[in-house]
Formats: structure tokens, sequence, C-alpha cells
């Protein structure tokens, strides 16, 4: 604890105690598909990126500069398609006044340094584009990546590759005599059949679902009654929400978004599949910061970071930006499926 003047009572001969411990109350940042590793990285020299889709195995394959070395091998006979990776930037201005006599803690020893608030800025931008980048996944995996306005599309898959997009399934689990195992084994046999070769001995399926689809789901009477007298019973107790559990080799996680229920969120009678560990269904092309000089023509990395200072003589700022340009790419839409609870 630290002795400081008593502004609270206007008691400029007083002290007060202050605790330092300090409540910040953070919003929680989904993180779930960037943990699953779902995403190949490539780093592109140019911001337009090349696709090619040789005999239905779609390929990643990098646009190279002007001179550079061809970076893959284009198989004959393949449809070239090329997509321009987004751009992501935000900053913000440390301004020397705003930081005038702001103690930081402890209390007693210190004033916040120009370097602290830097780096403290940073940190919140970085959030903030890790938060974008679990947006575009979570687009991704359902074929569709969606700008942060939550309606602009940036990119379509399906459209894309010219896919449609198939129907969504109704589970039923509101009827006891529905046969949930069937169903989750048609889904996994529709996504093996889709993927032509990108399927492997290691590939699973993942589910994304809503609240309402997990706890019924968890409830049913056959996924209830099918795991009673058997080892397997004691996970139909005690099942947490915002967990996992899986059936027939499908792996249903109870996803829990971004705290308002709108920027990352799925619906809670929803569920949406995805292949986890199908090989290259789904890429991230990161492209170079090639409106700044000291990034043209070079490899692209997943962001860049810059920090400004006040030039005019009077060193009034410090500004810092952080830039991204990815290219979320799902090479496998016609995989993917989707359904209902009911």
């Amino acid at each position: 604890m630290a002795l400081v003047a008593d502004i609270f009572n206007q008691n400029a001969w007083g002290a007060v105690e202050v605790q330092e411990e300090i409540i910040e109350r953070v919003a929680f940042k989904p993180q779930l598909l960037g943990t699953l590793n779902l995403f190949s990285p490539i780093y592109s020299r140019s911001r337009v990126i090349g696709i090619a889709d040789t005999n239905g195995v779609l390929t990643l394959i990098p646009t190279s500069a002007n001179g550079a070395p061809p970076e893959e091998l284009i198989p004959k006979g393949a449809k070239i398609r090329t997509m321009e990776a987004v751009r992501l930037a935000k900053g913000s201005t440390i301004y020397a006044i705003e930081l005038a006599g702001v103690l930081a803690l402890p209390f007693d020893e210190q004033t916040v340094e120009v370097a602290d608030e830097v780096t403290s800025r940073t940190g919140q931008i970085k959030d903030d584009l890790e938060l974008t980048w679990e947006h575009m996944r979570f687009g991704a995996v359902q074929g569709k990546v969606i700008d942060a306005d939550g309606a602009t599309v940036l990119v379509d898959w399906f459209e894309f590759w010219g896919i449609d997009e198939p129907e969504e399934v109704n589970f039923a689990l509101n009827v006891e005599t529905t046969d949930v195992r069937k169903k989750c084994r048609d889904i996994k046999r529709a996504m093996q059949k889709a993927a032509k070769g990108a399927w492997t001995p290691g590939t699973k399926v993942g589910a994304l679902v809503g609240d309402e689809f997990f706890d019924l789901l968890v409830n049913h009477k056959q996924i209830k009654e099918t795991k009673l007298g058997t080892e397997k019973a004691p996970t139909l107790e005690n099942i947490e929400g915002y967990s996992s559990i899986e059936i027939e080799g499908i792996v249903f996680i109870n996803y829990q978004g971004t705290d308002d229920g709108t920027t990352i969120a799925i619906g809670s009678e929803k569920a949406r599949f995805f292949p986890i560990g199908a090989r290259n269904a789904f890429q991230v092309g990161w492209a170079p910061a090639s409106e700044f000089k000291p990034y043209l023509n070079k490899r692209g990395q997943e962001f860049y970071g810059l920090v400004l200072e006040d030039k005019s003589g009077r060193d009034e700022w410090d500004r810092v930006e952080l830039y991204s340009y990815p290219l979320f790419i799902c090479t496998r839409p016609e995989m993917l499926r989707s359904a209902r609870a009911k």
C-alpha cells in the first residue's frame, strides 16, 4: 500500500492509504480456432496470392515479385485464381500532456513513463488484432469470411470455387427417438467423400455448437443410454458449459464467443462442422507491408509494428501503429457442414 494526498476529501494536508490491487474487467477474447493450428501459413512476397486448383486438389502458392525465382512449381493444367490479402491497421497516439502527473503502480515510487504507455497501447492493439484474426478464422471454417461490421462478406469461398453450400441438417435433438449417432456418422461420411484426398488417418471432425444445441445433445436419451453401464458413464456427469464431448468421432465444442454475443458467436441452436487435420483444408497467407519501403518485395509476416515520433522538435507525442495483411483461406468448402438442433 502507498500513502498519497487525500484529494478525495479536498484535504491537502491529509493522506490516505491506497490499496494497489486493481480490479480490471477484461472481456473474454476467443482464441480456440487459433490454438487448433488449422491454418497452414504461407508467407507471400505480394499482396496478391495465387491459388491453384488441380484436379480437385487445391494448393496455395505465393505470387512472386518481378525478377524473383519461382516459389513453387505450378502443376500442368492447374487453374490459377488470385485473391488479394486484406489490410488491417490500427494505431494510437500518446500525447505527453496525457501522462503529465499520472501515477503508476506502486503509487509512491513512480509516474507513468512514455515507453510504458507505448508498450501498453501496443498490447491493446495486438489484442484487437488477434481478435480480428479469430473472427476471420471463424468465418473461414464456415466458408465465408466476414468484415468487422458483421455484415460485409470479404470472401465467400463457396462462391469463389463455384461450389453450392450444402443444406443445413436437422438433428431433431428435441425428439427422443432420433438416431443422433447415425446423424453424426452421416455428417462424417459426407465430409470424407468431399475431401478428395485431403482426408488423412489423423483427420478428425470438429463442430462449433451453440449453447442450446450442446445442452440438447449431451442430454439426449440415446447419448445417455449408450454410455450407461460403461466406463464412459462418468463423462455424462458434471459436463461444464463451454466444454466439449466426442460422439462418433466428432468433437462437439460448446463454443465461447465474445461476451457481447454478436462479434464472434455461434447461434444457440446451430452447429458448424469442419475438418481438423485435413491436408491443406485451411491456409492463411501473410502478405508484406509493401506500402512501406523497408518491406517492399520482402516475405510477408503476421504483423508489423511501427513507433512514430514527433519530428517537429516539440517532442509532443509518440504514436504506435500495427499492420497486418492476412488472407484466411478455405480450400475445401465442400467439406463444411452445418446443422440445427431442431
